[in-house]
């Protein structure tokens, strides 16, 4: 394979594989290209041992990046063109991805910070408590209607449905708090 196929093979930017073939430690054949067998035996034996945590932190930082994911055997070493002919432009497409990488790290800081929380989870929360509070009103009528009947003066009237409204509020407000209890409860690691 070429210089620039077999750095993109190794996840390797091409001015270190020129700087392989530089030192000598890359095995060239009659025709220029680079001999992978060769090549990895020659770097294996003359690697320096006590660089082996700088080469193994820039192997984690290329996995966190999804480098493996792109780099095969069977990756193609250019890109498809895209739609209209064009090829992708690289530098704008790298910076689209790191500009996404920035948001799932804001994202997950947020989380931690207590400032961001799951969409699903509020949503679930608004919808139970709307729906406990509906049920407690609707359920209102019927326990009061014949204590109402016999009131006829608007004041006391005013009066009783405030301190009506007032308990099944209250009552709602328990109950809520005792759900979010109980959801927090399963949530938590034992």
């Amino acid at each position: 394979m070429t210089k620039s196929e077999y750095a993109d093979s190794r996840g390797w930017s091409r001015p270190y594989v020129s700087k392989l073939a530089k030192q000598e430690r890359l095995v060239l054949n009659e025709q220029g290209l680079v001999d992978v067998t060769a090549t990895d035996a020659l770097l294996a034996s003359t690697a320096d041992p006590s660089k082996a945590g700088v080469a193994a932190r820039h192997q984690q930082e290329r996995a966190e990046k999804g480098v493996h994911a792109l780099v095969t055997a069977a990756a193609p070493a250019t890109s498809p063109p895209a739609a209209g002919g064009q090829l992708p432009d690289f530098q704008k497409a790298r910076a689209r991805r790191e500009h996404y990488l920035a948001l799932l790290a804001e994202d997950e800081f947020l989380k931690g910070r207590g400032e961001l929380v799951l969409r699903t989870a509020v949503e679930d929360a608004a919808f139970t408590i709307a729906r406990t509070l509906r049920d407690l009103l609707l359920g209102l009528p019927a326990q009061v209607a014949g204590e109402l009947v016999s009131i006829d003066d608007a004041w006391e009237m005013e009066r009783k449905l405030t301190g009506l409204f007032r308990r099944v509020l209250e009552d709602a407000e328990k109950l809520v708090t005792l759900d979010a209890e109980l959801q927090d409860d399963k949530r938590e690691p034992n």
